[in-house]
């Protein structure tokens, strides 16, 4: 999964913003991330009516390589949306890298998706659904009742980030399961990523970066929800 630039404290930011100005630019932020998961739910519901999905599940998880190769497409296209979402003074080129990371994302999440569909218990997708959502509403709730800035987790997050990445690529050369103890521990990292790129927007974010702050908040949230996917179809029984 992908990590959203980091943002930079910059006059503007939301924190030296007027009340009004800052409360906008919240609300704002929020439309858009909450867009952007409706439109990734509803690139899946498309997605999996096609008859195309089913051939392409296959080839982007149908050998080690293959799978490595979407990883490292995945992480351009992130890189490269995450650029765009950043231009400010093109609102245009900001959603076409909100859009592009959202597309992304849906593709990527199809052969987990599908093993949970269809090989495991079918309450398991609205249930880490749900799950996610808890966790992310609580610690959203952390940073806006405390005003903590959580941005002193960027160096933690980043090395954290660049292990796993490792152990994953690892994973997939030498063939070992990556279980439930490394899912558990990518929670917790993406619950960190969530508090991060929450407090950067209180903080750190400036008030016209709407777009670019929905989308790190985005990407926070679909990392959160790969893992507890994942926990959730192994303890069901499922393949994960």
């Amino acid at each position: 999964m992908g990590f959203g630039r980091t943002a930079e404290m910059v006059p503007g930011a939301a924190i030296s913003a007027s009340t009004q100005e800052r409360v906008a630019f919240i609300r704002r932020t929020y439309l858009h991330l909450f867009g952007a998961i409706i439109a990734f739910v509803g690139l899946e519901v498309v997605l999996f009516q096609l008859s195309i999905t089913k051939t392409l599940i296959l080839a982007m998880a149908g050998s080690t390589m293959s799978w490595l190769a979407v990883l490292a497409l995945f992480m351009l296209v992130g890189w490269l949306a995450d650029t765009w979402a950043n231009r400010a003074g093109s609102p245009g080129l900001q959603y076409l890298g909100l859009g592009l990371y959202v597309v992304a994302e849906a593709i990527l999440f199809l052969p987990l998706l599908f093993i949970g569909a269809y090989y495991s218990d079918p309450s398991v997708i609205p249930t880490a659904g749900l799950l996610t959502g808890i966790v992310f509403f609580g610690l959203t709730a952390t940073v806006f009742v405390t005003g903590k800035d959580f941005s002193f987790l960027r160096g933690m997050l980043v090395v954290s980030f660049f292990a796993a990445l490792g152990i994953i690529i690892a994973g997939a050369i030498f063939g070992f399961h990556l279980g439930l103890l490394f899912s558990s521990i990518m929670v917790v990292l993406a619950g960190g990523y969530v508090l991060y790129v929450t407090s950067n927007v209180l903080y750190h974010y400036r008030t016209d970066q709407h777009v670019a702050a929905a989308l790190a908040l985005f990407a926070a949230i679909a990392l959160l929800f790969w893992y507890i996917l994942r926990i959730v179809i192994a303890l069901a029984g499922g393949r994960d």
